[in-house]
């Protein structure tokens, strides 16, 4: 709220003045309704014309509650150019200050009223209507408020002046409030005095903490503050009318915020647990919360623990704590963390479970094929969840066809059948393979081939250390630079047919090396064979030719 101050000199009773200039000479006559229109009311009050009222005077529950031909009271107030300023809303008002003054008399000073703003002068005051329509006149000076949203705002505040002569009770908001500041702050100071824990009455629950009233003075338990369990809703523990122990943390004076603990008005329990748990311990808990992150386990004396989502199960695929626990399941957890300053409890519930991987090495061996389902593809492999556990299966492994990827030949759920081929215990990694349970091209390849055979294949593809050749079966077939031979490399094109001969199958790595140096070789030796059988033959013959003759 904000202080606007006109000064001490201010004299607001004068300016009430300045707004009922005329009331001295206000008198009450009773005049007769002559018209009735949309808008306005003419009343003969015995005049020359006749005075003019507003509709909305004789208005009640948006009905005219008076007709043609009703008598009623009204207040002359002189002249408003030829017509006669009548009121009859001011005869109203008059009464109802009456019916202040005989029930108050004098007594006003500690009369405090609650009403709402009707009217707003923006260099003068407001005024203030309270629920049996009696009217109150708050001067600037003495609201607290600003002008500006003010009309239909409720307010309370106390009677510092009634003028009897205009009928007018001047109120103040700004005395009541300084009052009431001057009074919290000694009642706080008292409660400051004692630092003993004091009883007080929950007023109101919000959902970041609750409003305690200690006796006129509110203060506000945050929700930090309710249990040593760490931010809990507060209507989860109280309601309101509940009688509480409260402890004083801080009173900021200048904006009046009391804040308060309950829990520090309670026995420690981490200091009670201090010297009887330590991590490694295997304690029963209660659970007691969910979220996303995990699930909070109660110890049973206002101390809650963290069991991570991570520290469930070893089986990786539970996402949500809900999937296995169950609110008020009572468990066995080891103690991973605890500390005792920050207050903070992590447990473990698969520590005191079998590892997966431990569970897998009793019943599998490197070797075993085995049926499990993809669970994760990433760009080198798939994990394959294999009952408790993952294995890996990279890409390479997945299948004999060169440059192939897991993610694009599997989904997420599908079933295959792997060989167990590498198993880590150090690291507790599982290696797979598909491709060792497929017989390779290269097997295929050697079940048609021998090795000194000739084959034809298309350049498939050039590198610096030599020419890649397709073979069948999807099987490509090397050819060095060192078996080149006469092969001029430079002056080869990508689908070129070539002609070598079969040097290497290996059926493991499924690879097949071929030579065009050895193939030259080899042509060579068969003409030097062919050319010596012919020299044979015909030397055989001479010889024979000789001995018949």
């Amino acid at each position: 709220m904000e202080d606007i101050d006109l000064g001490e000199d201010f004299d607001f009773e004068q300016l009430l003045n300045e707004s009922f200039e005329q009331a001295e000479n206000n008198s009450v006559v009773d005049g007769v309704i002559v018209e009735i229109n949309d808008e306005r009311v003419l009343v003969d009050v015995g005049q020359k014309i006749e005075g003019l009222l507003s509709l909305d005077e004789i208005k009640e529950n948006g009905e005219a509650k008076y007709k043609v031909g009703d008598t009623i009271s009204v207040m002359l107030m002189g002249n408003r150019g030829e017509r006669p300023n009548i009121s009859h809303k001011k005869v109203l008002q008059r009464a109802k200050f009456n019916d202040f003054v005989a029930t108050h008399g004098d007594n006003f000073e500690d009369i405090i009223i609650e009403g709402k703003v009707v009217a707003v002068k923006p260099r003068g005051g407001f005024t203030v209507e309270d629920e049996n329509g009696c009217e109150y006149f708050m001067p600037l000076a003495q609201s607290f408020m600003k002008t500006i949203g003010a009309l239909g705002k409720s307010v309370k505040a106390k009677v510092i002046k009634v003028n009897k002569n205009q009928g007018s009770i001047i109120v103040s908001r700004k005395k009541l409030i300084e009052e009431n500041k001057s009074l919290k702050d000694e009642k706080v100071a008292k409660i400051l005095e004692n630092k003993e824990p004091v009883n007080g009455v929950v007023k109101k629950i919000t959902s970041y903490g609750m409003f305690v009233d200690l006796g006129g003075v509110d203060g506000l338990v945050n929700y930090n503050e309710i249990s040593y369990k760490g931010p809990v809703n507060p209507a989860n523990y109280y309601n309101e009318g509940d009688t509480v122990s409260v402890v004083v943390l801080s009173y900021d004076k200048a904006k009046q915020h009391l804040s308060l603990s309950i829990k520090a008005a309670l026995s420690n329990p981490w200091e009670e647990i201090k010297d009887k748990l330590e991590v490694g311990d295997t304690i029963t808990v209660t659970v007691s919360n969910f979220e996303s992150y995990g699930a909070f386990v109660d110890l049973g004396n206002d101390i809650e623990g963290l069991l991570h989502i991570s520290e469930l199960s070893w089986n990786k695929n539970i996402k949500n704590p809900k999937e296995s626990l169950t609110i008020g399941d009572e468990i066995n957890v080891e103690v991973i963390e605890l500390d005792i300053a920050k207050k903070r409890l992590r447990v473990s519930l698969k520590n005191l479970q079998e590892k997966p991987f431990n569970k897998f090495l009793k019943t599998n061996k490197v070797g075993d094929i085995l049926k499990g389902k993809i669970s994760t593809l990433t760009e080198f492999g798939a994990f394959i969840t294999l009952g408790d556990v993952d294995g890996l299966l990279h890409n390479e492994e997945a299948s004999w066809e060169t440059n192939t990827k897991c993610k694009n030949i599997f989904k997420k759920g599908d079933e295959v059948e792997v060989k167990v081929i590498k198993i880590d215990k150090e690291k507790e990694n599982i290696s797979l393979s598909i491709k060792e349970i497929a017989e390779s091209p290269a097997k295929k390849f050697q079940d048609n081939y021998k090795l000194g055979d000739i084959v034809k294949g298309n350049v498939k593809d050039k590198k610096d250390f030599g020419l890649f050749i397709k073979l069948e079966n999807n099987l490509d077939g090397l050819i060095r630079t060192e078996d080149f031979g006469p092969l001029n490399a430079e002056e080869v094109k990508i689908g070129d047919e070539l002609e070598a001969v079969v040097i290497n199958i290996d059926t493991k790595r499924n690879r097949v090396r071929l030579s065009i140096k050895r193939l030259e070789q080899q042509q060579e030796r068969e003409m030097l064979k062919s050319v010596n059988d012919d020299i044979s033959m015909t030397l055989g013959d001479a010889i024979k030719d000789q001995f018949k003759k």
